[in-house]
């Protein structure tokens, strides 16, 4: 049969042809080198979300210019962002487990580049804040898939290959990200920065639609638990709310108590809503073996640690008086060195060192960056090689890390397993925005900065902590290799 329009019988309906996944070309799905293809299309996923992250920092200074809005309003462009892909991930990716993986990453490409569009062409602060929530709809349809894609596609053997790969690509993202903002804030505008995605989003559709393989090990159809999302979502942006209101953001007094005592009230709620339900948002019993909740911890607190300095370092630096685009260019070291060393570890290291040894070493070398951070001056010749040693720790613990954690995972649930990942490390990189938000806001002067590197210094402990009181597998998960 061919992939055109009938099916035997009946003339094939649009929803079925907007419903369907094609299978990859013969050629494709029986090159040795098919599945190479795949995680190189998944990669532009990876570095197309990344890129956004890092480039949007980089507009912070011209938006509360333009909108003359203070920066705890502006910091809303991207924890609004990073809100909905916590609350979207998980269940977008138990949607996908069970609708097809490939449909889900192919609709994520097409909401993402329209909202792009819409982004740059936003006429006030708070239409953009509304366009990056669409945005952030297709990037969950994007990043919950990115994982189980990779792992699904690629051979056993080659999964951490295949992980750091991807890992690479979300570096390369986050590297060109910082000097690609600043070039296009300092000569063409701010608005350039949302535009950028849209002729990347163009070829990464079609792309997809000849590379990615279609779902064959599916999940049964569930009841959606939107009690459960509801309470997700209540949870994490009543927090994030409260410390924008501690951090400067015009709330009156009685709702920042109010949003402070909703947050435990509804995580609360979360956590006896899913282990009462049948069918649950976030499937606590694949949390029963602590060596995957000790991963996801380490997700969190590495993605805190990447993102803090993406917002606080373009602001010191322009501060101080340094343009734009030099301070993304000094920024630029952080995401390097993890793409250095997401990419190069592997070659370089002994072949007997576990995931677990890479970790240990990853968080250890980050811990030492930042207090040596806390120590120097946060001025230029002092931030490029800390700002490099800080990525090469994060390059070897992140994809170290991921592979345990889908090593625990059943391949059935690798959908929802990977959007329980990204969803960590979305809360991680938005809980980063805001803790260096309030630490400016908290202290002025050279203090500020100061109080935030302390915190991220405090919170590298988390990284290695877990890793000494639990070790954890080595495994790599599986799923559907080959598939057409």
């Amino acid at each position: 049969m061919s992939s055109g329009v009938r099916i035997p019988g009946h003339q094939c309906t649009l929803v079925h042809l907007l419903t369907r996944e094609n299978a990859r070309p013969r050629t494709v799905r029986e090159h040795p080198a098919g599945w190479w293809l795949a995680v190189a299309t998944v990669c532009f996923g990876a570095f197309m979300g990344q890129l956004d992250a890092s480039i949007v920092t980089l507009t912070y200074g011209p938006l509360r210019t333009q909108f003359h809005a203070p920066l705890a309003a502006v910091e809303w462009v991207s924890l609004d962002y990073l809100l909905t892909l916590v609350a979207l991930l998980v269940p977008v990716g138990r949607l996908s487990d069970t609708h097809g993986r490939k449909l889900f990453y192919l609709y994520g490409f097409l909401v993402f580049t329209a909202a792009s569009a819409a982004c740059g062409l936003a006429p006030t602060l708070t239409v953009l804040i509304g366009f990056r929530v669409v945005q952030a709809v297709g990037a969950a349809m994007l990043q919950a898939n990115s994982v189980a894609l990779v792992t699904t596609s690629a051979p056993r053997p080659r999964m951490r290959a295949a992980l750091g790969v991807q890992a690479a690509a979300q570096a390369l993202g986050l590297a060109l990200g910082p000097t690609i903002g600043g070039l296009l804030v300092t000569t063409i505008g701010w608005r350039w920065v949302f535009g950028i995605n849209v002729p990347i989003g163009v070829i990464a559709l079609i792309a997809g639609y000849y590379l990615l393989p279609r779902t064959h090990q599916r999940a049964r159809p569930a009841r959606f638990d939107w009690a459960g999302l509801a309470l997700l979502a209540t949870s994490t942006t009543a927090l994030l709310l409260a410390v924008s209101a501690v951090s400067g953001l015009n709330l009156p007094l009685a709702a920042t108590a109010a949003l402070t005592a909703l947050t435990p009230l509804a995580a609360y709620g979360l956590v006896l809503r899913e282990r009462r339900t049948a069918e649950p948002l976030i499937d606590l019993r694949l949390l029963r073996a602590g060596a995957l909740g000790f991963g996801l911890l380490g997700a969190l607190c590495g993605y805190l640690i990447l993102f803090g300095p993406l917002v606080l370092v373009p602001i010191v630096l322009v501060g101080h008086g340094i343009s734009p685009l030099w301070a993304g260019l000094v920024l630029t070291a952080l995401p390097a060195g993890f793409a250095i060393a997401a990419s190069g570890a592997g070659a370089v290291l002994p072949g007997r060192w576990t995931d677990r040894r890479c970790c240990v070493v990853g968080a250890v070398t980050c811990m030492a960056a930042l207090a040596a951070m806390l120590a120097a001056p946060l001025a230029t010749p002092w931030l490029i090689p800390l700002l490099m040693m800080l990525g090469l720790g994060l390059g070897l613990y992140t994809p170290a890390n991921n592979t345990m954690i889908m090593s625990g995972i059943p391949a059935h649930a690798t959908g929802a397993g990977g959007g329980l990942v990204n969803m960590t490390r979305s809360l991680g990189t938005a809980i980063g925005v805001a803790m260096v938000t309030l630490a400016l806001h908290l202290a002025t002067g050279t203090v500020g900065p100061r109080l935030a590197v302390a915190g991220l210094t405090a919170t590298s402990l988390f990284m290695i902590i877990p890793i000494v009181i639990h070790p954890r597998s080595r495994g790599a998960a599986g799923g559907d290799v080959g598939g057409q």
